[in-house]
């Protein structure tokens, strides 16, 4: 009798345990820097630590990056991870982990989103790069590898010697937009056909993050 006794007891321990295991995983997520090559020339700048970069963050399976359109909304948007329309995938660098619920990260960063519209984007002072280094310092204390966006950091400082179209020109990167709640913004958008961007398939369209998407669910 104490013999299964003490087994059941043991059994019930295990199980808790591994309750919890599974509890703590659940709650939390690698957080990775996937970073894109958005000219063929970075393969001979990276070398010397420049290079012309889109960056992305990934957490819980979804890649979060910033890009720019024309409109006071949310320039933050979601794609696969390693799949950003228009961009060559390079490489992917592990920051760190997380210890929060889904629901909460997906909270944090549509609150984020409020803060980085697509009509502040900026090639030298916000751009995509500005915003990964952002989300990473607040979700781990920790800012990306500063070789990820220096060059705009050197055109902060000597902006005199980038060529003009440089230094007012915003990269758009938002082909599609969903999840808005304003019918005019919504119908504006699916109109625009941004300067520079490439075809995409379907599956492979940039759903735009909306702090009110959650309230609308």
């Amino acid at each position: 009798m104490g013999v299964d006794s003490a087994a059941s007891s043991s059994s019930n321990s295990w199980s808790h345990n591994d309750e919890d295991d599974n509890s703590s995983k659940n709650n939390s997520s690698i957080v990775v820097l996937n970073v894109y090559d958005l000219t063929p020339i970075n393969n001979y700048m990276y070398w010397f630590g420049f290079g012309i970069f889109h960056s992305g963050i990934e957490v819980y399976g979804k890649e979060y990056g910033f890009g720019a359109h024309d409109f006071p909304a949310s320039g933050v948007f979601e794609v696969e991870p390693k799949n950003c329309p228009g961009f060559i995938y390079r490489c992917s660098i592990n920051l760190g982990q997380i210890q929060t619920s889904p629901s909460e990260f997906r909270t944090f960063i549509e609150n984020m989103a409020s803060e980085y519209h697509g009509d502040t984007y900026h090639l030298i002072s916000k751009n995509c790069n500005h915003f990964t280094d952002d989300v990473s310092y607040r979700l781990i204390g920790k800012q990306i590898p500063g070789w990820v966006n220096r060059l705009a950091k050197l055109g902060a400082l000597c902006s005199c010697l980038l060529p003009e179209s440089l230094q007012v020109t915003s990269v758009k990167q938002l082909p599609e937009y969903h999840e808005c709640s304003e019918d005019e913004f919504v119908d504006s958008l699916s109109t625009a056909t941004p300067h520079g961007s490439p075809e995409i398939d379907a599956e492979q369209e940039k759903h735009l993050l909306s702090p009110s998407a959650r309230a609308e669910d």
